[in-house]
């Protein structure tokens, strides 16, 4: 599901609401996500799971084309760990 499909069924279930509000209600919840993982926050949702950020040291890898050595720069990446409801819901269990 993308973020227009997401958007069209929450406007199919809530038929007094805009469209066009609905659109800004996710865009801003995703935003806000994205803006506490850059902080460097945890973003718990609860049911559903937990967004946070995990630190990817620098390290020498290889280029895969002339296996020369290449220097990857620290960096980070978001981590996604499930809620127990979401588990439970997805093996037919709730």
């Amino acid at each position: 599901m993308i973020k227009s499909e997401l958007v069209q069924r929450i406007a199919e279930r809530n038929t007094h609401l805009y469209q066009r509000d609905i659109e800004n209600i996710v865009t801003a919840i995703l935003d806000e996500v994205v803006k506490a993982l850059a902080r460097g926050d945890r973003v718990e949702l609860r049911g559903f799971g937990a967004f946070s950020r995990k630190a990817r040291s620098a390290r020498v890898g290889r280029n895969p084309r002339t296996g020369d050595a290449v220097e990857v720069e620290e960096k980070f990446v978001p981590v996604f760990k499930t809620g127990k409801e979401l588990r439970l819901r997805l093996n037919g269990k709730a």
